[in-house]
């Protein structure tokens, strides 16, 4: 029999709600972290069970990292983050990204010699855990993999979008999940994003992203699901 505590993130209340309107449907515990809303509740497959935490930790990376930091410090053994991101390259609106890289593309010290992105004295390009996305690639179809940048600015702005293109080969832009990976990455906890494009970050991307923010989807939630059950 394998037990398992596994975390969930997400970051923004419409993406949440679609979760917790499933997870209210079974046995569930109401679970609070810094005033934030979340629940605990039980995934089994035959003699196997999961004890999941999912959080609601507020958009941004400080909100996520504290999040993230909460988790592993409860013993969570996998982190797992879903929500929407932006279209960079190679991907359109509705696909699914898991992404195998992320990159705090805000992170600046180049001002004072260090290349974009660079944090001294420590690896700044988080990975994804190899068999987490091996598992996700069973479960979605068509699912894509690719370099996520991650920053507190939503990217409504095809130049820079262009720009995180150029310098990174990004495939996808959000403001949570490289925060999640460096918390995972320097915890050895492993770490699985899902991500679902809703838009492709430029002038029109507030418009598309309230579109699908506002569908009330359960599909990213339901793949959260099946990923656990193959992972148990």
């Amino acid at each position: 029999m394998k037990d398992l505590k596994i975390g969930i993130i997400a970051a923004d209340i419409d993406e949440y709600k679609p979760f917790e309107a499933q997870i209210e449907k079974g046995d569930f515990e109401n679970y609070s972290f810094l005033k934030r809303k979340g629940h605990k509740f039980i995934v089994k497959k035959g003699e196997n069970r999961a004890e999941v935490i999912a959080i609601l930790c507020g958009i941004g990376k400080v909100n996520a990292t504290a999040a993230a930091m909460h988790l592993v410090d409860i013993g969570c053994d996998i982190i797992m983050n879903y929500g929407l991101s932006g279209g960079i390259s190679a991907i359109s609106r509705g696909e699914i990204t898991t992404p195998d890289k992320f990159i705090e593309h805000d992170f600046d010290l180049s001002g004072i010699g260090y290349a974009l992105c660079e944090k001294p004295l420590q690896e700044y390009i988080y990975t994804a855990d190899k068999n987490l996305l091996e598992i996700a690639k069973n479960v979605i179809c068509h699912l894509k993999l690719g370099t996520a940048v991650s920053g507190d600015h939503f990217i409504c702005d095809s130049g820079v979008r262009d720009t995180l293109k150029s310098n990174f080969n990004a495939m996808s832009c959000d403001m949570e999940t490289a925060a999640i990976a460096y918390v995972c990455n320097f915890s050895d906890t492993p770490f699985l994003a899902i991500r679902r494009i809703s838009d492709d970050a430029g002038e029109d991307a507030t418009l598309s992203y309230r579109e699908m923010n506002s569908q009330d989807d359960t599909l990213l939630s339901d793949y959260l699901i099946n990923i656990i059950k193959e992972i148990l």
